[in-house]
Order: C-alpha cells, then sequence, then structure tokens
C-alpha cells in the first residue's frame, strides 16, 4: 500500500487591501483564499497596507498579516493622485519584501493586481516563483480604450507584471481571453481559479426579518414596497447609472421601486447629483460603505438584486446574492455568464440597456414566486465549484505549476512594453 504524502507550501500574498481595510472585492477574496489555505495547513503570510489603528504584525485565523502604512490614510480620488498614492504604496511594500523572505522563507509569491507590481518584480529578483491573479484590467474596465496618459501607464504595469508572472490567475473564461489577448500571454501561463463563496456566512436568509432591520435603518422604505439593491464600487463600469436610468423609466410608468445603492467610489457625487429627482423622491438612496453584517441584511431584504455590469470579469455580488437566495439579474457580460442561466436560475439582460432592464426589474417583482425558484436553483449549483477550499485546492495546483515552470531562472526575456496607441485594444487585428 503507497501512502500520499501531502505537501504543504509557504504562501505569501501581496494585496494592498485587507481586513480591516477593505475597498471592494478584491480585499475580501485574499482574505478568503489567505484563511481558507491555512486551514488546509500551508503557512501563509500576508502582506498588505496597514490602516490606522491597526497592528504592524498578527496573526488572524492562522494567516500571518503583515501590514506597511501608506503615505496617507485615505486613498486620493483624483486619477494622478491616485497613480502616485499607489505607486509609493508599492515601493514602501517592496522595501518590506527581503525582510519579509527571509523571516517567511516562501516557496511562492502571490501578488493580486497592478497596485502591487514592484514587489511581485521584487519577489521575482529574488528568484521566487510568482503568481499574479489579474482580478481585472485597465482596457477591460475601458472597453479596450486606453487613450489617457493614467490609462496607458496602468496598462504598461500590467502587462510587465503578466509577464514577470510564473503564472496568470483568472476568475473567468472571459478573463483568460482578455489577458491573453492584451498581454500577447500564451494560453497555458494562465489558470481559471473562480472566486468563491463560504455558504456559512453567506446563508439563505430570513427575508422578513432582514427587511424588519432594514426598514429601522432606512424609514423613507415602507415595508410593502419592492425594494432593489445594488452593491459594489460606484464606478462608471459598474453601470450604476444603467440601473438608476431604468428605476427613472419604472416611476414614469407609475412603478415605484425604491433602490438601494450600497457601496462608494468616484462616481457617487456624480450620480447622486444626475438622479437627484430619484433621491428627492426618495426611489434612489445611496447608502455609502455598509459593513459585511449589514451588507448580509440589505440582500436578505430585498426583492431583487441588479448587478448592471458595463465590464465584470466575475462578479462576486452575484455569488453572494445566490447563497442568501435573492433572485438576481445580471448583465451579459464576463464572468456573470459563467454564474447565471437566463430564466433558469435568473434573469439576463444585455449591458447598458435600460429599458430591457426596467422590464426584468419589473418581471422579477410581478411574478415573485418564479424569480425565488430561479434563485433557488443558482443557489443548490453553489456547491462544490465555488467553496473556498476547492478554491484553494486549484489555487495550490496553480502555485506547483509555477514552481515547475521556474525551478530556477528559466524564463524568457521580459518583452517590451507597449506603445500608446489611439486603437481599440479588443479590436482584432
Amino acid at each position: 500500500m503507497v501512502t500520499r504524502v501531502r505537501v504543504l507550501m509557504r504562501i505569501l500574498h501581496v494585496s494592498w487591501e485587507y481586513p480591516p481595510l477593505i475597498y471592494g472585492g478584491l480585499g475580501r477574496h485574499v482574505h478568503a483564499l489567505a484563511e481558507s489555505q491555512s486551514a488546509a495547513g500551508h503557512h501563509v503570510t500576508v502582506l498588505t497596507q496597514r490602516p490606522p489603528d491597526s497592528a504592524a504584525i498578527e496573526a488572524v485565523n492562522g494567516v500571518h498579516v503583515v501590514r506597511i502604512a501608506a503615505q496617507t490614510p485615505d486613498v486620493p480620488r483624483a486619477p494622478e493622485a491616485l497613480l502616485a498614492w499607489a505607486r509609493d504604496l508599492d515601493q514602501r511594500l517592496a522595501r518590506a519584501l527581503p525582510g519579509l523572505v527571509e523571516a517567511a522563507r516562501p516557496a511562492v509569491v502571490h501578488a493580486h493586481d497592478w497596485v502591487v507590481a514592484a514587489t511581485a518584480a521584487a519577489a521575482s529578483d529574488h528568484e521566487l516563483p510568482v503568481v499574479t491573479t489579474v482580478h481585472a484590467t485597465e482596457a477591460g474596465r475601458h472597453l479596450g480604450w486606453v487613450h489617457s496618459p493614467l490609462s496607458q501607464t496602468i496598462h504598461e504595469i500590467e502587462f510587465e507584471l503578466a509577464h514577470r508572472s510564473d503564472r496568470v490567475i483568472v476568475c473567468s473564461k472571459a478573463m483568460q481571453q482578455e489577458v491573453v489577448q492584451l498581454f500577447d500571454l500564451p494560453t497555458n501561463r494562465t489558470c481559471v481559479v473562480p472566486n468563491g463563496i463560504d455558504l456559512t456566512k453567506w446563508s439563505a436568509a430570513e427575508s422578513g426579518s432582514a427587511r424588519t432591520r432594514i426598514n429601522v435603518t432606512y424609514p423613507s422604505i415602507r415595508e410593502s414596497t419592492p425594494l432593489i439593491l445594488f452593491t459594489g464600487r460606484v464606478e462608471w463600469e459598474k453601470g450604476v447609472h444603467v440601473l438608476l436610468e431604468a428605476v427613472r423609466l419604472l416611476a414614469l410608468a407609475g412603478r415605484f421601486y425604491p433602490t438601494i445603492v450600497a457601496g462608494t467610489g468616484t462616481r457617487e457625487e456624480a450620480l447622486k447629483d444626475e438622479f437627484s429627482d430619484l433621491v428627492d423622491d426618495g426611489l434612489a438612496t445611496f447608502a455609502g460603505w455598509v459593513s459585511e453584517e449589514h451588507l448580509r441584511d440589505l440582500v436578505g431584504a430585498a426583492d431583487v438584486v441588479v448587478v448592471p455590469s458595463i465590464y465584470e470579469p466575475f462578479g462576486l455580488v452575484a455569488l453572494e446574492t445566490a447563497a442568501v437566495g435573492t433572485p438576481l439579474i445580471v448583465s451579459e457580460v464576463g464572468g456573470l455568464a459563467d454564474i447565471v442561466h437566463d430564466r433558469h436560475t435568473g434573469l439576463t439582460v444585455p449591458a447598458e440597456d435600460p429599458v430591457a432592464l426596467s422590464e426584468a426589474i419589473h418581471e422579477v417583482v410581478a411574478d415573485p414566486l418564479n424569480a425565488r425558484e430561479r434563485a433557488a436553483r443558482l443557489r443548490e449549483s453553489l456547491h462544490p465549484k465555488y467553496d473556498w477550499r476547492q478554491i484553494a485546492k486549484q489555487t495550490i495546483e496553480c502555485y506547483r505549476d509555477a514552481c515547475t515552470y521556474r525551478p530556477g531562472s528559466c524564463r524568457e526575456p521580459l518583452p517590451d512594453t507597449p506603445k500608446p496607441t489611439q486603437d481599440n485594444l479588443f479590436k482584432k487585428a
């Protein structure tokens, strides 16, 4: 009888966000992945940004967290200031890397997005295998256009980071096609590993009690009124403006469906101004950033959660909504197509089509029984595909591929960075 010995790994994640500092889905992804890897017996360290009043070094649920303070605790929203701030943070993380490598002795460094590119490069210079998860791309966020100097700079950073990496992880088939095309990578240098969901935290909700708690927080929303929810970053590519235009169309037709926008971002103030009529009439409430506990209540209380993205590599909100059992409407873009199948597990609509979206919202509200049946089928499909334990295993396999690919220093020379272009990067040659 042959006994298989499970070989555990020493892993270093580098991420610009990690609890208690969360900006969006990236930080929640790294948090869940790191803790799942630790629970499986791996030695996991996270190098990340240090928010005020947090420990510089601590162990949380088996994960060793090392935090480095940024230049300022607040992230600038002006584009050029944001780039300078991110680069400064990256350099601070990179300077901390050598000492951390000596202490933690990682077998692999896992970088998350362009903000930590310099730190990933420093790991590569230390002859460590580097795996990078590309959570989104600058070109994707702008539908292929990288005309501005800022977008061009970020695209160049992403391009070099992808080629410095021994493996690039993407969260969907759509994202795999995107990074292969944008960064001229061979497909076998990529690994498709989806995002996950913790079904013990995001469990089927008691919608009645959740709605009662929500109505205490938002007294202007009557308990008997259908409630529409958006949750996520308030950025152009998330399509919040499309949802609010659909709500406006519904109101013009005499259908008054209050909508909560839970999240914050650079488009928040502009949208408040653009849709001030909905805000004044109580049909649009901008809730700002909300805690995960409050977010679960919002999802459980809603009659429908809408993910109206124009660009969406995966769509973690869709998984969270599915786990709670709330009906879901999503755009027909990116990784959302891997999660929701139209009229079977939810409704899908073309991106940037407020008319189609308004019709889908009304259909869900008018036929809640069918909507809940679709939601139940979606929830049943989550396990084991989106279980974090399964995703942790897939990620470890990608690490092993990276270590095999680069036992020492066998990677080809870095290609030249892409030249500025006025063309759309997604157009076929």
